[in-house]
């Protein structure tokens, strides 16, 4: 996966992460980002190569030159890639890991209880489809 673009994978039933998903792709620098939920085959064929379980619905996902990063990681490393004052998020990752894990821990934790869930993935719109993967 070295060659393809970025592709941040997200829990497709969450409402939380799909408005997170909706919130990159209106603020996103480039469009380069591509998107796959973790319940997706693609998900399930790319991440166990790069040691990720696509079945742990926990975490979200960024795959960039290779290499997955989770949780904190995957959040901050996908700020980068906004327009300007959004991308300013990625100075996060000058804090230690362990600090922002147990905050992104206990969003992961509440999300469907506080932003809710679907029956379904997210379908996005025509002319999004082709951002999204399987």
């Amino acid at each position: 996966m070295t060659d393809t673009p970025p592709t941040l994978f997200f829990d497709g039933v969450c409402n939380f992460c799909a408005a997170s998903v909706g919130f990159v792709l209106e603020r996103e620098r480039e469009p380069t980002l591509r998107f796959a939920s973790l319940q997706s085959a693609y998900a399930a064929g790319a991440l166990p190569p790069l040691g990720v379980d696509p079945a742990r619905l926990d975490s979200l996902v960024l795959v960039e030159n290779g290499r997955a990063y989770v949780r904190s990681d995957a959040a901050l490393r996908a700020a980068c890639h906004l327009r300007a004052p959004w991308s300013l998020m990625g100075v996060g990752l000058l804090v230690p890991r362990v600090l922002r894990d147990a905050v992104y821990d206990v969003v992961a934790r509440r999300r469907y209880a506080w932003f809710g869930r679907k029956d379904e993935c997210m379908i996005p719109s025509p002319a999004l489809r082709a951002r999204f993967v399987d």
